[in-house]
């Protein structure tokens, strides 16, 4: 574990409002060190802000040929001002996607795809985890383990917890070579268990799960082959049959969340114009019917956004290449209202 990096960074970015509504929505950059940095997440414990990315020379490989990411974590007392608090790495490990979430013994967990290259070929994906009782010393990451046999192939993908339970979407290769999705759960964030084989075709992968008030589960999943377009999924429990409906639009690094009964807030990769990615918001319904309503500076290798509310405000952090060759880290905020107009 690396804990000795600790750079204070505060660049301010811009803030952009919308005059028609009198709304305003700041925008900042709050880590750029000229490394690639990406796929973030975001989360409040014990009254002070996180964000988790991968940090590295590339989106994979270094100048040598290895692929060595490692789980970058901030820490804020006011949302402004930004310091690392840790550095997670693992020796032979590209650490992806660090998924922060808060457990039900009150730890601080860190979930990571743990990917293993040999000669730029990927031979393996092992997840990752990580723990912090006070959210500065982070133990060691080690691979989680499944009570039921799979290829090796895995990737767990953002943990969501509900009455002592956490559930993950993982997707894999199954012992074939096929592309699968599974909803998995945990206890203890160590050990997974499979609840179903979820019934999705066309290359299945980053899948955001919530839970609603009245127990039902809503998975967002993004899709890589044939029309490649997301499936919005809900269920109730135990969480083993689901109905699925297929959104109208790519996804990329996608969350959301819900704001009200009839209000849910989604941020990913906008494919509008391929060679132009953008990271936008929109708003949506539990059909899955949504709509774009901004898109934030960015461009280049951008997206995978992470999504909080904070008093009237929306959080939201991703990361960007569109005014650095090296990907940036950037947080918005976004009052609550701007969803609410008709």
């Amino acid at each position: 574990m690396k804990t000795t990096f600790s750079q204070i960074v505060l660049l301010f970015l811009c803030t952009l409002c919308v005059s028609s509504q009198n709304q305003c929505v700041s925008i900042e950059k709050i880590w750029d060190n000229g490394k690639h940095c990406a796929f973030t997440s975001l989360i409040k414990f014990k009254g002070k802000y996180y964000c988790s990315f991968r940090e590295g020379e590339t989106h994979i490989f270094d100048a040598n040929g290895k692929a060595e990411g490692k789980s970058q974590i901030l820490v804020s007392e006011d949302g402004k001002t930004w310091q690392s608090i840790a550095l997670l790495s693992k020796s032979d490990y590209d650490l992806r996607d660090p998924k922060l979430s808060i457990m039900p013994d009150g730890r601080l967990m860190v979930l990571m795809g743990g990917s293993v290259y040999k000669d730029k070929k990927l031979v393996s994906l092992h997840p990752q985890v990580s723990f912090s009782n006070d959210g500065i010393h982070f133990t060691e990451p080690v691979a989680v383990k499944f009570t039921y046999e799979t290829a090796g192939r895995d990737w767990l993908w953002r943990t969501t917890w509900d009455d002592g339970i956490g559930y993950c979407a993982n997707y894999y290769k199954d012992f074939d070579g096929k592309s699968k999705i599974s909803l998995v759960e945990t206890t203890n964030g160590l050990s997974y268990d499979l609840v179903t084989v979820l019934d999705i075709e066309g290359f299945p992968n980053e899948a955001t799960i919530r839970i609603l008030p009245n127990k039902q589960m809503i998975m967002m999943v993004r899709r890589d082959s044939g029309n490649r377009k997301g499936y919005w999924g809900i269920s109730s429990p135990p969480y083993k049959e689901w109905e699925w409906k297929e959104m109208e639009l790519q996804l990329g690094g996608p969350d959301f969340i819900q704001l009200d009964d009839n209000i849910f807030v989604a941020g990913t990769r906008s494919y509008f114009i391929p060679s132009a990615p953008k990271t936008i918001l929109l708003t949506g319904d539990i059909k899955g019917k949504f709509q774009e309503v901004y898109t934030l500076p960015s461009g280049g290798d951008t997206s995978y956004p992470a999504l909080m509310i904070e008093g009237d405000e929306l959080w939201m952090s991703y990361y960007s290449s569109h005014e650095t060759s090296n990907a940036a880290i950037y947080l918005a905020k976004i009052p609550l209202s701007f969803f609410k107009l008709k």
